[in-house]
């Protein structure tokens, strides 16, 4: 599974103006302040600054070329070098072609534009760049949710395979020291038994990581070409058939499509997501009596899916730390896939890397509660059948 990322609707572009003319900047403001969040500054320094303002986030740095101190050329490669997502446009007045060929290059200039201004041309001009920054965040957002995703699988794997060869050693010791002592008989049968229970949780862990890994690159050609996103019920089904359920596992598990809804942003990413939340459902339903997992689908003020257990639950002093603080909610030492607690700081990245988010809540030794909410689409939601 793969495919463009489908952002929803951004909030107004900020744009930063740059002149030493007081009345130039105040006629900037005026002319285009009702469509994009305007910062002007009188001087390079002035801008470098705002542009290192986390608070005031810039989409858009529209420079003069003529200034007091550093020019705009300046200005434009500093910002080129330390802010490459920003869209930088040059004005001038001045029709020097070597010195204009020059920042342009080195710059990186998006557009050039001439005083006086046409408000019309600057108007189209700035349409085009606020376009243009929009798939320049996009693209930021998939690369740093693609690290976050290679990240995550060299850590997720990495841990319950050093376990699952550090328990497997432990019974070849043990199969090597031959008969064990009648008084230790019962002690080493369970501690066997803990931990073939845990080579086997270890193991469908990595399986299910990469198959749903692996399936997703294969689709990925296909979809590039023709894709027009996949249901969060096709998702689940996806990963549901993948996953290296055992059939009591299986059994415990149902799905309630209340209102279906297309996923295109980041798709192998979340399924991902998805893997990890279910691998934490499992082991948290484990010694129940009736264990039980509820996938639901839902649009409700945005698209969501809920995914909730009747297990353990997880601690009040822990929960608000899970997406903050590499803390597992699994006590056992080994018995955890996850020992370092990554799992869910990764699934806040991958949410959040696309305008969406994830909350949690448990009541222990009742249940947990796993939300996704998805960011509203321009695309229509799917209702299920009734």
């Amino acid at each position: 599974m793969n495919g463009t990322m489908d952002l929803p609707e951004q909030e107004t572009a900020a744009i930063l103006y740059v002149d030493d003319e007081e009345m130039a900047r105040k006629y900037f403001a005026l002319a285009v302040g009702e469509d994009y969040a305007i910062h002007t500054a009188a001087g390079a320094d002035a801008a470098i600054a705002i542009l290192r303002d986390k608070d005031k986030p810039i989409s858009i740095l529209v420079t003069d070329y003529r200034m007091p101190g550093r020019d705009g050329g300046d200005l434009l490669r500093q910002t080129a070098r330390e802010f490459p997502s920003v869209v930088r446009i040059l004005i001038t007045a001045y029709a020097d072609r070597e010195v204009l060929l020059d920042t342009i290059n080195s710059g990186e200039v998006f557009r050039v534009l001439e005083k006086p201004l046409d408000l019309g041309e600057v108007k189209s001009v700035l349409r085009l760049a606020h376009k243009l920054s929009r798939e320049r965040n996009t693209q930021r957002q998939k690369l740093m949710a693609m690290n976050e995703t290679l990240a995550f699988l060299g850590h997720e794997l990495n841990t319950p395979l050093a376990a699952i060869i550090n328990y497997a050693r432990g019974v070849q010791r043990r199969v090597a020291d031959g008969e064990v002592p009648p008084q230790r008989q019962h002690f080493e049968s369970g501690e066997m038994a803990k931990a073939a229970l845990a080579i086997d949780d270890n193991a469908r862990y990595c399986l299910s990581l990469l198959s749903s890994f692996v399936a997703s690159v294969q689709s990925a050609n296909a979809a590039l070409t023709d894709y027009t996103g996949s249901t969060a019920q096709r998702m689940i089904s996806f990963l549901l058939d993948t996953y290296p359920l055992s059939p009591a596992q299986r059994a415990s598990i149902r799905i309630d499509i209340q209102e279906d809804f297309r996923i295109t942003a980041l798709p192998n990413c979340v399924e991902l997501a998805l893997s990890s939340l279910l691998s934490n459902a499992l082991r948290a339903i484990r010694d129940q009596p009736a264990p039980m997992i509820c996938f639901s689908v839902l649009v409700a003020e945005q698209p969501q899916i809920r995914i909730i257990d009747n297990g353990c639950g997880v601690p009040p002093e822990i929960q608000d730390r899970l997406m903050a603080d590499p803390v597992t909610a699994h006590a056992a030492v080994g018995a955890g896939v996850s020992n370092k607690g990554w799992g869910l700081i990764f699934c806040k990245r991958i949410m959040q890397s696309f305008g969406g988010s994830i909350l949690i809540h448990s009541a222990p030794g009742t249940h947990t509660s796993v939300t996704l909410n998805f960011p509203l689409m321009k695309n229509k939601t799917t209702r299920s059948a009734p």
